[in-house]
Order: C-alpha cells, then structure tokens, then sequence
C-alpha cells in the first residue's frame, strides 16, 4: 500500500474543467445591479481582465491552461495524494481515507491555484495594479506572490478581525510586496460608511469586498481580482481534482465521499467537480460533501435568492444560497469560511441536490484538528478542519456500519500560521456560536426585494 501517490510535472493538467457544460440546468445568470438585466461582459471590464470574464461566462468543457501558468505551477505541483493511515487507525474505521495536500504550495494553501491566472490575464492585458479582499489571508497572500512574479502593484484589504488575530499572514503579504489594508478603512467610500455606523465594525468577506471592487472602478489601469466564489475561480482550481482522479487510479480505488470545506467554494469546487463531472455524465453513486461553519451556514440555512456579493452593493446580482449581504459573520477563526453566500454553480448544484452540507460548530473543528495534528503530523488550517470533522464523521458513521467507504478530501492549508487559534482552543478560551433563525432572517428577509 503507497502512504503517498506522486505524479511527474508533465502529469500536470494541460487545461481545467468547466462543470457547468456538463449541468443540466445551469446557474442563473448576474444580473446589473442598476438595470436588473442579465448581466453582459461589457458590465464587467471596467472590473476584471477580458479573459477572466471570458472563462466567467463561458459554457466550453475544458479550457486551456496557458503555458506560462503551467510552468509556475511546476513550482509546486503535482502536489501529494496522501493516505491518512494515522488517522484511520486512530478511528479504528474500516475507511481509506485520503487527503489532497494542497499545503505544500508556496503560501501554504490552494489558493495560488487562482492567483497565478488571474495576474497572469491582467498582466497579459497591460493592468498595472490590482485589488483584492482576503479573510484568513491564504488568497491575499496567493495574489501577494502571483502579483510579485508579474510584477503587478497590489493593494489587499484584509478583514480587521483577521488583520489582527493573523499578523504573520499580513506579513507574507508585505514581503511580497503589498500594501494590505484592515477593513473596514476610512480609504474608502464604502469603508467609512460602515465605519460610521459602527466604529468597532470587525470586517466581513463582504465589507472587504465592496472597498477592492470601489479602488478598482476607479482606475482605468486597475483590476480587481477575487478568491473564490465566481466561476473562473472554481475553474481554476479543478487541477486538484483532476490531478486527484489520476492519483486514485494509481490507489485501485473510487471515492465513495469527496469532502471539502466551504466558504465561497474554490477547494471544494476544486477538490469535487472533476468527480462531480462522474455522477453528472455517468451516474456514478458518489456522495459530495461541503463542510461549511455553523456560525456561517448559508448553503444549509441561507435563502436561494439573487444578492450582492458584496456588503454595500457594489456587485452584480448573483444568484446564489446567501445569509443577505448585511449578515455579519461571528468572529471565528475560520477567516476564509466567513463570507454570507456561495458561488452561483455550487448553488444551483445544492439546488439540485447534487451535493450535501454539513455545517460543523467550532470546537468541533478544533478538536478534529488536533486528532489530525497527532496522526498525520500535519497542523491544518482552521478551515480545513472543517472538511477534516466531515470526514472523521464519516469515518465513524461507516465504522457503526461495518462498511468500507473510500473518503477523498481536500487539505486546502496547513494552519502554521494560525497557532493564536490553536492556543485559543487548547486554553480552553475558544466556544461555539450559535445562530438563530431570528438572526438569519433579519439579513433574508429583504432580499426578495433586491429583484
């Protein structure tokens, strides 16, 4: 039995997978938020690069991956396929499980997947200068390194409470060369209004958001880039999955259950469509999983609505599984799982009931990784003990049953620089946060409105 599966670099995927050619119903189409009408590629280049609007609309199957990205991914990719021996003997399970180690990139998480394209395109476009919104700082620090390889000007803005509680993580991002920002900041027009109405705001995905997209929008020779939630993010990140289903091959073995955690849906989208592409096309019985916090639940308790992706209203209307862009996130350590929606295509997909969720309190997630700290000798991110508490839930449920289920998850990132959470949880300083109904329908209630 191989612990870990390696591939060559020519195994590198030449081109991504785009799932919605293969839904039946696709995702609705963005509408402008002035208009109301279907959104149109023009509405958006005053934002993003050509291209990258390009693959956001397109319906083509596969899309190639240019050459020069495909040699940066050289820097870290194949990444691992890894065999959780540890942690099954630990839960004395009947179930292989294994883990897509995407920790071993350069910043430590999946996210340079996305960051290397997307500063490539606007690079290819002659933009000088990009903004962006990060939570834990994984995809700040992604474009941090993409924008310092094309030497593109970076500006983040970084949610205050993640500002604060990740201060190594700011400092990846200035040493490679950006300007980071605490949001919400008095820069900006959006900033300040928030900043009005509460001086003590902590920030949100979606705050941070609308001060990117507003620096953007300003200048003609700026462009703001996104981590997750839109399609040619998702896109970009199927060279997990893809890479992973030559990997399991070489095990002998299909995923029975393919977990990631979610926030926007970029390592889920990665880690899940390619296998997804498998039950779609040829009905094959696999179960996918998304693992989001349940102090952030919009794929389990969120409405299916059209809303902004953004807090003030800056975005196109998406349509998509959302909290309402006013829902304030609590404080959790799990900065890049704090965003109010879901990205268009995994919500048609929820829809449709194609995939499953399972919203996780914290301590659950803590405790989860920690286990797989002792097992597998690796500290994962706050987020991805998300997915690692799906999984040990999994591993369980089968253990009860006496059956043998091959888990695949995705480890997006380890946590070594998210020590101040584990301190917190092992002092005993760290609790669970429950949200109401009555919470929830303060920031849904209103949204019907929005169309």
């Amino acid at each position: 039995m191989l612990k870990k599966i390696l591939l060559s670099e020519n195994e590198i995927p030449k081109q991504w997978y785009n799932i919605v050619a293969d839904m039946v119903n696709k995702p609705l189409p963005p509408l402008n938020p002035a208009t109301k009408e279907v959104l149109s590629a023009e509405d958006l280049e005053p934002i993003f690069a050509k291209e990258l609007i390009q693959q956001e609309m397109s319906q083509d199957r596969w899309i190639d991956i240019p050459e020069e990205v495909r040699e940066l991914y050289k820097i870290w990719r194949p990444t691992p396929l890894v065999r959780a021996t540890g942690l099954e003997k630990a839960l004395g399970t009947p179930a292989h499980i294994y883990f897509k180690n995407e920790s071993v990139s350069p910043i430590g998480s999946h996210k340079l997947n996305s960051a290397l394209p997307q500063a490539y395109y606007n690079k290819k476009q002659g933009i000088k200068r990009l903004t962006t919104e990060t939570g834990a700082g994984q995809w700040g620090a992604a474009l941090s390194f993409a924008s310092s390889v094309f030497k593109l000007d970076l500006e983040v803005y970084m949610v205050k409470v993640s500002y604060e509680q990740k201060p190594y993580r700011r400092m990846m991002m200035q040493t490679w060369g950006a300007n980071v920002i605490a949001s919400p900041s008095n820069k900006t027009e959006s900033g300040r209004s928030i900043l009005a109405k509460d001086p003590n705001n902590s920030g949100s995905l979606g705050i941070a958001i609308s001060e990117a997209v507003e620096m953007a929008a300003k200048d003609p020779d700026t462009r703001y880039t996104l981590g997750s939630v839109l399609n040619h993010v998702s896109l970009h990140q199927t060279v997990i999955g893809l890479e992973s289903e030559k990997q399991m091959e070489i095990a002998g073995e299909y995923p029975d259950i393919v977990v990631g955690c979610f926030g926007g849906g970029s390592n889920f989208s990665g880690i899940s469509f390619p296998f997804l592409r498998h039950k779609i096309v040829d009905g094959k019985g696999i179960r996918i999983i998304a693992s989001e916090p349940a102090s952030c639940p919009k794929l389990s308790r969120g409405k299916f609505e059209y809303d902004f992706g953004d807090s003030v209203g800056l975005t196109p209307l998406l349509p998509m599984y959302t909290l309402g862009h006013d829902f304030q996130p609590a404080d959790i350590h799990a900065g890049g799982l704090r965003y109010h929606g879901a990205g268009t295509i995994v919500s048609q997909l929820r829809k449709d009931g194609l995939i499953e969720v399972q919203a996780i309190p914290q301590l659950e997630t803590f405790e989860a990784g920690q286990l797989f700290a002792n097992t597998e000798g690796i500290i994962p991110a706050p987020e991805s003990t998300h997915a690692i508490a799906t999984v040990i839930r999994e591993a369980l449920k089968a253990k009860e049953e006496g059956v043998q289920k091959n888990i695949l998850f995705c480890l997006s990132g380890h946590g070594l620089i998210d020590m101040t959470a584990y301190d917190q949880y092992l002092t005993g300083n760290m609790s669970n946060y429950k949200l109401t109904d009555e919470e929830i329908s303060k920031t849904t209630d209103s949204l019907e409105k929005l169309v």
